[in-house]
């Protein structure tokens, strides 16, 4: 492995930027081992493993899963029964779904409290709302995949209560369901939705986040 990393760094000078990567100060009160509520800081950290977690586990499932009606059940219990670790990835993808949501909300809430998203960190605030939301939309369209009576009911009136939103609440359900019932499209759109566009802007809003934060720093409670 040294060689090939030499090999490589010869060629494309990862070094110093590996370094000035990795040495980045931590100030006292994030630091662990010198201030006991610094686990509060970690909140953060947290939220992105579980997050690429959610994305390795997903790439796996997404392997077998079949997004049609005729057989994103089948699909899911053939992943759950038959495929080797399949059951074990299936519950740990559904597990980090709630974990993502809980530990991203966990870190807003240090944040918050510690009023770290005032100046200059308050793009950095708006970040991290957005990336609340995409969580939680992660969560809401993985949902309906099972294809499940929990999954289509609970779907269903999720997009009850988007109805229900002055204005575009009506368009956007529509949109979202392909029609007037949760069918066929509601469970293509959800997909792509789940797969491609969130995850895209989840990796965008993710490097805005960290940019800030290095460019920033951690910031001290006020």
């Amino acid at each position: 492995m040294g060689k090939i990393y030499q090999f490589i760094d010869q060629r494309l000078d990862l070094t110093p930027l590996l370094r000035k990567i990795a040495d980045h100060p931590v100030p006292d009160h994030a630091n662990p081992l010198k201030t006991r509520s610094a686990f509060i800081y970690c909140f953060g950290g947290i939220s992105f493993l579980v997050i690429l977690m959610q994305i390795l586990t997903g790439a796996f499932l997404m392997l077998y899963y079949v997004p049609s009606p005729d057989h994103a059940y089948a699909s899911v219990s053939y992943i759950k029964n038959e495929v080797a670790f399949g059951g074990f990835v299936s519950n740990l993808h559904r597990v980090g779904a709630s974990a993502a949501v809980l530990m991203v909300f966990l870190h807003m809430l240090r944040v918050f409290f510690t009023k770290s998203y005032k100046n200059p960190r308050e793009l950095n605030w708006v970040a991290g709302v957005f990336l609340l939301f995409i969580v939680m939309g992660l969560g809401f369209t993985g949902y309906l995949l099972p294809w499940d009576q929990k999954a289509y009911w609970a779907t269903t009136v999720g997009l009850n209560i988007l109805e229900g939103v002055p204005l575009a609440g009506g368009f956007l359900a529509d949109a979202l369901r392909g029609g007037s019932e949760v069918g066929m499209l509601t469970l293509t759109r959800f997909f792509v939705i789940h797969v491609m566009f969130l995850p895209g802007l989840l990796i965008l809003f993710l490097a805005a986040h960290f940019f800030m934060v290095r460019r920033q720093g951690i910031s001290h409670p006020l």
